[in-house]
């Protein structure tokens, strides 16, 4: 880390140039590694409680927020990435009058975030926040505001991780599974989620036609977790099919898939189990 000089318009101008260097640095290292294009960008806070399903906020005041927390924003995607690096030259004049004012001591008011979990987005203050972080400062002032969702953000740390995150949230409002039950279901496959909510509306059809009543959507749900799938993923587990399948959702799938492609059949035993044991081996070869 360069040296201060003592004179703030010079070393604002030596932090903005510092930050532009790192983020083409950055830009280019994730080229080379060939790692996936939005690792670097800005997490969009719009794009981001759509996907977890937003069911309301609490606003909490004047907080002092650790600046590595702050991942996303409102709307300045475009002017920084994910470390808020500026982009591009374009912010340089605002940028830097701001960092100098900061050196000679004059206040600056509170940011204001958005909270999502542990991640937060900023409504106002990115410059403020890109200049915090070029001073390696490691807390902010901030007006936060929580923002509460559906489903949980973790594991949130790209913009294609919303994709599956938004398909979770479409599955669970499918198929209302909740607490430990609806975190036992898991796929890595965002499309998967889609496929599962069919076969188990189909499952749930089924078993409304077995007992002659209508079953709502939480009933259904309790029910297959309950009644099929538990008891599938055990036999599967039992017999030894896929061991190196981890997820118990998608042993699930391949099993329900591979046994209607063997046998035609909406049923389980023994002979189907062996069959499906078979099934893993051949595909193992």
């Amino acid at each position: 880390m360069a040296r201060d000089t003592g004179f703030p318009s010079v070393d604002a101008e030596s932090d903005f140039a510092r930050m532009r260097r790192a983020a083409e640095l950055s830009r280019l290292a994730h080229w080379f590694t060939r790692q996936p294009a939005d690792v670097n960008t800005i997490l969009p806070f719009d794009e981001v409680v759509a996907a977890l399903g937003r069911i309301g906020e609490t606003a909490l005041g004047l907080q002092q927020v650790e600046v590595s927390s702050i991942v996303g924003s409102v709307d300045r995607t475009k002017d920084f990435d994910r470390y808020f690096r500026p982009t591009s030259s374009r912010i340089r004049e605002r940028w830097q009058r701001l960092a100098a004012a900061q050196r000679r001591g004059e206040s600056m008011p509170p940011v204001q975030l958005y909270r999502v979990g542990s991640m937060h987005f900023v409504i106002d203050g990115h410059h403020r926040v890109s200049i915090a972080i070029a001073r390696h400062l490691k807390i902010i002032d901030a007006y936060v505001t929580e923002i509460h969702t559906r489903i949980s953000p973790e594991g949130i740390n790209a913009p294609s991780d919303l994709v599956l995150k938004d398909h979770r949230r479409l599955f669970l409002s499918r198929v209302p599974l909740v607490g430990a039950q609806a975190e036992a279901i898991r796929v890595s496959d965002p499309f998967d989620y889609a496929e599962l909510a069919e076969a188990i509306e189909a499952w749930g059809f089924r078993l409304s036609q077995e007992v002659g009543e209508f079953l709502s959507r939480p009933e259904v749900a309790r029910r297959w977790f309950g009644e099929e799938f538990l008891p599938v993923v055990r036999m599967g587990r039992r017999a030894e099919i896929l061991p190196e399948v981890t997820s118990d959702a998608e042993l699930y799938m391949w099993l329900a898939c591979e046994r209607y492609r063997l046998v035609r059949k909406h049923i389980w035993d023994d002979d189907i189990i062996e069959e499906l044991r078979e099934s893993a081996r051949r595909r193992r070869r």
